[in-house]
């Protein structure tokens, strides 16, 4: 007989194994797409904002390109007429040679002489304020290459920039996901051991089952029908669950955040509103919390214990006989991530 136990308590273990791997799974796997977008946030922000400082850099750059190209215009401009007034200047030297001959024969070619002469200067005049006008452009023209250059080395830095944070994002993520991994390998471990100690504790009781990765225990062991206050039948069988929770206390880490969730359910049937409770959602989470806190006055810590109401809207039978709705008035028990 006992042998013939043993093997099948070990044929029930392999379910609860089997559902925590997958549970695992599912939460790495959310996991990963909830890094993935928060990266990808980040890394649409961080783009966004280059994206700006680029295209302020682009505008200044046209603007500059701009001006330049004006300058060089104006600069141009003023060689040109450099060499036409070089050349005038040449024009007139040769006639005032010419006119030089003649000025002994002729007091008329002394006046044209004179005038001429002071166009000379006149010319002379103007052809040097073209050079300071083609210095200053020079001028212009230096200081807007090193605009230019200060301008290419932003874009270099802010581009370093723009790959640093991308290899930091990467790097987080990785990181984030190692520590993930082995939290909730951890978690599934302990929760893996807790749900072991639990069954063999509450043996084979045909009102106590496992469904998924949590124990479910019928409403009937604890509460009257419509009532939320606990009746002494089961109050044995939450001093078991109290010391077994008390255990797993000190057994994971402080800094392993983990809860038992104790969440209460109900059939479909309506309240009739009259009594204590307006409706089944009142009842349901009345329920769960009168366990909490009986858990909490035998010694678990308030942190690590939580109540939930979900009424007749999370059925695991969606049939209408007596024992579909037995099955749904209950209450589960669940070790999960905070």
């Amino acid at each position: 007989m006992a042998l013939s136990r043993r093997a099948r308590d070990r044929q029930i273990d392999y379910w609860p194994g089997f559902v925590d791997a997958l549970s695992t799974l599912l939460l790495v796997f959310t996991f990963l797409i909830a890094v993935f977008m928060l990266g990808q946030f980040f890394i649409g922000r961080e783009m966004a904002g280059k994206e700006d400082v680029l295209q302020r850099l682009a505008r200044q750059l046209s603007e500059l390109s701009d001006l330049l190209a004006l300058e060089r215009s104006a600069k141009a401009e003023g060689e040109q007429r450099i060499l036409s007034l070089s050349a005038t200047l040449q024009r007139a030297e040769a006639e005032r040679e010419r006119l030089a001959g003649l000025a002994a024969n002729a007091g008329q070619s002394e006046q044209q002489l004179g005038t001429l002469s002071q166009q000379l200067a006149d010319e002379k005049t103007v052809a040097q304020r073209a050079l300071e006008q083609v210095s200053l452009l020079n001028q212009q023209i230096s200081a807007l290459r090193q605009q230019l250059q200060a301008l290419e080395g932003a874009l270099e830095q802010a581009e370093g920039r723009e790959k640093d944070a991308q290899t930091r994002i990467a790097e987080l993520g990785s990181r984030l996901n190692v520590a993930l991994a082995q939290r909730v390998q951890e978690l599934t471990r302990y929760r893996s051991d807790f749900f072991g100690r639990l069954r063999n504790v509450l043996g084979s009781r045909p009102d106590v089952r496992i469904v998924g990765d949590r124990f479910v225990f019928q409403s009937e062991i604890f509460f009257g029908s419509g009532e939320a206050v606990l009746a002494t039948t089961g109050l044995g069988e939450l001093d078991k669950l109290a010391q077994l929770l008390k255990n797993l206390e000190r057994e994971i880490p402080p800094d392993l955040a983990w809860i038992a969730r104790i969440d209460g359910h109900t059939d479909k049937r309506p309240l009739s509103g009259a009594g204590q409770f307006k409706d089944n959602w009142e009842l349901s989470a009345a329920r769960a919390i009168a366990v909490v806190r009986y858990l909490v006055e035998k010694g678990v810590s308030p942190h690590r214990v939580v109540a939930a109401g979900f009424g007749e809207f999370a059925p695991i039978d969606f049939g209408d006989t007596p024992e579909a709705l037995a099955r749904n008035r209950r209450l589960e028990l669940k070790i999960t991530e905070r």
